[in-house]
């Protein structure tokens, strides 16, 4: 029978903390994780600056950072076809492997259309290159229907399908294809910090089930909860 939460075991914060304080971390260790997620996420002069100060190897040229920094930056601020031409001119064969991401490359081609109000131009885009993907795969066809549902609000940003409009979308269609690239230079698709953070909350939602102890429940400030609450 799993605890219940009266027979859990109760770790004091004051417990805890002192737990955490003894764990020791290199600081080699610190500054090859950061440097990590500097050049995973393409902040080149960051990681130029870095390097100097902490004397880290970046572990890549940071001048081949650029291209993919370019890319990144063209979806980020809208310009989706420029961003696929680029990722062609770099290597055509990451889209054409890939349906899963240029079909999403597309979408949010159709959703800058949206956003610009140009209608007529919008629908023909959704016709003639994301129809025949939807006819293919449902979960295309569900992903299509949903951004062209976008066209029958007159406020699309306030609209139940608004989400696609704001700027995560972009971010969101943005470090797919950036990890694509990673993925195609023999690079980790995604930070080591944020795998580290991934492996922490799933470690964390084991111990929930076997004691009450001080949680991260804000990742932003890594705030402990009070045992017990």
């Amino acid at each position: 029978m799993p605890p219940t939460a009266a027979t859990k075991k109760v770790i004091p914060n004051d417990q805890w903390e002192t737990k955490l304080a003894a764990v020791r971390i290199a600081k080699e260790d610190m500054n090859r994780l950061v440097m990590n997620f500097l050049v995973t996420e393409g902040y080149v002069e960051a990681a130029r600056q870095f390097e100097q100060e902490s004397g880290t190897a970046p572990g890549v040229e940071l001048s081949t950072i650029a291209d993919r920094v370019e890319i990144r930056k063209a979806v980020q601020s809208g310009q989706v076809e420029e961003a696929i031409e680029k990722v062609n001119d770099l290597n055509p064969e990451i889209l054409e492997e890939q349906q899963s991401l240029f079909f999403h490359l597309q979408q949010q081609r159709l959703i800058e259309l949206i956003r610009q109000s140009k209608t007529e131009e919008a629908l023909a885009f959704a016709q003639e290159y994301l129809a025949p993907h939807g006819e293919e795969n449902d979960a295309f066809l569900e992903e299509l229907e949903r951004t062209v549902s976008l066209l029958a609000f007159e406020d699309a940003k306030g609209s139940p399908v608004g989400d696609l409009m704001e700027v995560a979308q972009r971010q969101k269609t943005a470090s797919e294809l950036n990890a694509a690239i990673l993925s195609s230079q023999g690079q980790e698709r995604e930070p080591r910090l944020l795998l580290l953070l991934k492996m922490m909350l799933w470690a964390q939602l084991q111990l929930d089930e076997k004691a009450n102890y001080p949680r991260i429940k804000d990742l932003a400030t890594a705030a402990l909860s009070q045992a017990g609450r």
